[in-house]
């Protein structure tokens, strides 16, 4: 059984294991490759709550999504010391591999009782786990769908300056499920790169960011920011849906 997730203050109530958590973050990923057990192999699961009478909005969704991950990663019991920490940093030392999974009515209610922290954007719940072997998924995630939903992309308003946006490739036409993942890796990805203090200020806002979609036009300008150094961009390992080496969705510091 998981407890509900920290608040924001208490994530940041002390400031030197938070910095500790931050400084995991930044050191990067991967290195330890995989082990010969398949089964062994780490990934983090992902529920994303997808109600058939009345399904959430995409990009709502994927800015929950994105949000839960790195809260995940920057929780106090992911930290030096905490109950999650032998588990996380064997995924993270691995490889940052998400699996996607839809949920609905108790099977959504089922998964809110395994560890991990939930996060709502207007209405759009999704619920990150914490990392494991992909041969030792508890049951109540294991049977969860991975693939067959999909949401309409919609048109969100303008961006509040003050937050982070994930742009998301819309030439690679991914399924919901595929771009919650390559979200969540976007917001570890910028949480890592940004100064402590930013991420302190983005805690305090529960890891609030946009997500939008860009077109090839938007999408070769982000490419420059990401060569310049003003963005970080997230490029998959082409296990599903995408050719490896895709960048598949580029990260932009709040403006503001």
């Amino acid at each position: 059984m998981s407890d509900e997730p920290d608040s924001t203050e208490q994530i940041t109530d002390d400031p030197a294991a938070f910095a500790q958590r931050h400084a995991e973050l930044a050191r990067g990923y991967g290195g330890a490759g995989d082990p010969d057990d398949p089964a062994m192999v780490q990934a983090m699961q992902m529920v994303l709550h997808i109600p058939k009478a009345e399904p959430p909005v995409r990009s709502s969704l994927l800015e929950a999504a994105a949000a839960a991950a790195v809260a995940v990663c920057m929780d106090p019991r992911s930290g030096p010391g905490g109950e999650w920490e032998p588990r996380y940093l064997a995924w993270k030392r691995s490889r940052i591999r998400k699996v996607a999974r839809r949920a609905r009515g108790a099977q959504w209610l089922a998964a809110g009782e395994v560890d991990g922290v939930t996060v709502e954007v207007d209405g759009a719940q999704a619920r990150a786990f914490v990392p494991g072997p992909v041969g030792d998924i508890d049951t109540r995630i294991r049977k969860l769908q991975i693939g067959g939903t999909d949401l309409e992309h919609d048109e969100p308003g303008p961006v509040d300056p003050t937050l982070p946006v994930l742009w998301v490739n819309a030439a690679l036409e991914m399924s919901v499920g595929k771009a919650a993942a390559q979200v969540g890796h976007a917001s570890m990805l910028l949480a890592g790169a940004l100064p402590l203090d930013a991420v302190a200020e983005w805690a305090r806002r529960g890891f609030g960011c946009a997500v939008r979609d860009a077109d090839p036009t938007q999408w070769a300008a982000l490419v420059a920011q990401v060569t310049a150094g003003g963005a970080v961009a997230v490029r998959d390992a082409g296990f599903t849906e995408v050719a490896p080496g895709s960048m598949t969705v580029i990260a932009v510091p709040a403006q503001a």
